[in-house]
């Protein structure tokens, strides 16, 4: 379930703060044509009229003003939000000033004279700072509201488009689903997907894992019993069907349950009441059955594995998610995702990727599908750009034998668009400025990949 958060606004603007007219104009017009929405004041005064807490830009302001100056204008600055960036402009007498002001909160300062280049340079990297900063505030609002990110199935592939329809279909009917998956696909979330998008999401999600249960606990796991059942029956127990009543009960390596339990569960299905171990009393269920599977279930009932009827019972409404490599264009819009919790998670923010390790991404087999992706992403949050992920050589060499130039060309291409989408919160001016691209060459290009600027907001 999507978190909802707040649409933030891309950190493009920047308030330009300085009492000198020819300064103002100068780096006002440097920082505009570089993409920037450039507010300016000619003093603090006007200049913390227009700031809030969640004020999506950067601060430049010049140290020598009359009235407030630049150092106590940042001062009040943090007492508004500690971490909204401040630049300091400099002459050369207020070098040392300046980078005692850094030691107090200043984000950077620049020396007079100064470059366009280093001005953009130092800008640019403020502004990534402010975007990361609002976003982690979005994503601990909602860890703070709801405990945690609720599941989310992420990407706009064919095969993901295609599941969350499905989903939207059968939500709120009473059938079980039987889901099937690689290792690692995220079988998992997508239940819980299902269940709090159904009409159950009030009630109990309660999942259990059959091959992590010996096989002599699972039917006292899954039934419950009475005290004085068997001989370790001390008290009474509810088992997972009770206590999913109403709900949604979650079995996951469903190939893995015992034959002689297979016949219980499909009675379940078909009855819809329980006995626990022990007693005689029915008891009635109200629930929906989602089951997974890494295995061909069909096949392995024909082998004599997996009893055929209750494999038709559960295939009522088949589920497939596909695995990572067959949805490769999905790869950036996840690894940000998880980056993203990844930062609020351990507190760093996020380094830029390059689209040379964004390609080594895309290439890679991923034979542990979307969690070692997971894992990736975590590790590189933690480690840093330093952090030299070895995937996608071997599958580089692979995809480039199966590729002839122009599909390479084309895949690098759609790649580096992503990238800059991803980097510019879907702005397509900054887009096409840091690219180089005239606007409508930008838009055909992004037609041809069927990109679009809203799925990188």
């Amino acid at each position: 379930m999507n978190a909802n958060p707040v649409e933030l606004q891309q950190p493009h603007q920047i308030l330009l703060v300085d009492d000198e007219k020819h300064i103002r104009l100068a780096a006002g017009q440097t920082l505009e044509l570089a993409g920037y929405d450039v507010v300016t004041a000619d003093g603090a005064e006007k200049a913390l009229t227009l700031l809030d807490r969640d004020w999506p830009g950067v601060v430049v302001s010049d140290i020598n003003m009359p009235g407030i100056d630049g150092l106590e204008l940042m001062q009040r600055i943090m007492s508004i939000d500690a971490d909204l960036p401040v630049i300091l402009i400099t002459g050369h007498g207020d070098i040392s000033m300046a980078v005692s002001a850094m030691r107090d909160g200043a984000y950077d300062f620049i020396e007079k004279p100064f470059s366009s280049e280093l001005l953009n340079d130092v800008v640019r990297r403020a502004a990534e700072k402010r975007r990361l900063t609002l976003e982690n505030r979005v994503l601990r609002k909602a860890l703070e509201q709801q405990g945690g990110i609720g599941p989310r199935i992420i990407g706009h592939s064919p095969g993901i488009q295609q599941l969350r329809s499905m989903i939207q279909h059968i939500a709120d009917t009473p059938a079980d689903i039987l889901i099937q998956a690689e290792t690692g696909s995220g079988k998992d979330l997508v239940a819980r997907y299902i269940h709090e998008h159904s009409n159950r999401r009030d009630k109990n999600f309660v999942a259990i894992n059959c091959g992590a249960v010996p096989e002599h606990l699972i039917e006292s796991e899954l039934f419950g019993h009475e005290k004085g059942a068997f001989t370790d029956a001390k008290s009474r127990r509810i088992g997972k069907f009770e206590h999913a009543n109403g709900g949604t009960l979650f079995l996951d390596e469903i190939e893995s349950m015992p034959l002689s339990l297979q016949v219980k569960l499909l009675r379940v299905l078909e009855e819809r009441h329980i006995e626990r171990l022990g007693s005689n009393e029915l008891i009635p269920l109200d629930i929906r059955v989602v089951a997974a599977t890494k295995v061909d279930l069909k096949t392995l009932s024909e082998q004599g594995g997996y009893r055929a009827d209750l494999y038709y019972r559960l295939n009522v409404v088949s589920l497939e998610i596909p695995p990572l490599r067959e949805r490769r264009e999905d790869i950036p819009m996840l690894f940000q995702h998880f980056a993203l919790i990844a930062s609020v998670q351990y507190q760093k923010e996020v380094p830029q990727l390059s689209v040379e390790k964004l390609s080594a991404l895309v290439a890679h087999h991923w034979p542990g599908n979307v969690r070692e992706l997971r894992n990736i992403a975590e590790r590189y949050v933690l480690l840093g750009p330093a952090y030299n992920f070895a995937v996608g050589d071997a599958g580089e060499r692979m995809a480039a034998k199966q590729m002839t130039l122009p599909e390479q060309v084309e895949r690098f291409e759609k790649l580096v668009l992503q990238e800059e989408l991803s980097r510019n919160n879907g702005s397509l001016k900054l887009t096409q400025d840091k690219l180089g691209l005239p606007r409508k060459t930008l838009y055909d290009k992004m037609k041809k990949y069927d990109l679009s600027k809203d799925d990188f907001k």
